[in-house]
């Protein structure tokens, strides 16, 4: 098992097919961190007492606030106020954010989506924050899908529409800020030709020089 992060946490967002979250997982096992995607879903129910469904039906979909996905406005991570309902977007956005800060407080750690990045910034304790941003092009995209679905093209090019979309419009809905502004990220990956070995192998060369900035 490697080691030499020396306390960097990293959060990961990704283009739908192109290995974002596998590069995380991978990470997490080389250099000794814990990995955090759908299972904090359940943390967060755990943590608050809302129903897990609650949390999975809006896992990284925008909220129902017109204005809010137009833009304009940026939530607030404050907790929850005990008289309001619990089970709205903005509120299990809360939620969930304070599990992604308490659990990076405990020891550095690695998340997938949920607009972590964006998270920890909001958080003074939090100045050791890799954020990284994971591409690839639409044809290597639509074939990984295919091939790791177990789904037809067509499918494989509708599935990546509809969660990118989803994605795009979670992230500028809850941050007010576009998912694909590259200034929001550290370090950007495209995996068309790199195998997510070597996407593991930059991202450690990178905290290898973050880690002599300390």
């Amino acid at each position: 098992m490697e080691k030499g992060n020396q306390g960097f946490t990293i959060t990961i967002e990704r283009e739908y097919g192109s290995g974002g979250r596998i590069v995380g997982r991978k990470l997490g096992e080389q250099l000794g961190m814990p990995f955090y995607d759908d299972d904090l879903i359940k943390i967060a129910s755990e943590k608050s007492g809302v129903a897990e469904r609650y949390f999975g039906m809006a896992d990284e979909k925008a909220g129902r606030n017109w204005i809010a996905r137009l833009g304009g406005r940026r939530i607030d991570l404050t907790d929850p106020d005990p008289d309001d309902d619990l089970t709205t977007p903005e509120n299990l956005f809360r939620f969930q954010a304070k599990v992604i800060h308490d659990l990076a407080v405990k020891e550095p750690s690695i998340f997938v989506g949920r607009a972590s990045g964006f998270v920890l910034d909001q958080f003074e304790d939090m100045d050791h924050v890799v954020r990284i941003f994971v591409c690839s092009d639409y044809v290597t995209r639509v074939k990984r899908v295919m091939e790791v679905d177990q789904i037809d093209e067509e499918r494989a090019k509708k599935r990546i529409r509809k969660i990118e979309r989803e994605r795009q419009n979670y992230y500028r809905y809850f941050t007010d800020s576009d998912w694909y502004d590259m200034q929001n990220y550290d370090l950007t990956i495209n995996t068309t030709r790199l195998d997510l070995d070597e996407a593991c192998a930059l991202v450690k060369d990178y905290l290898a020089l973050r880690c002599g900035e300390k």
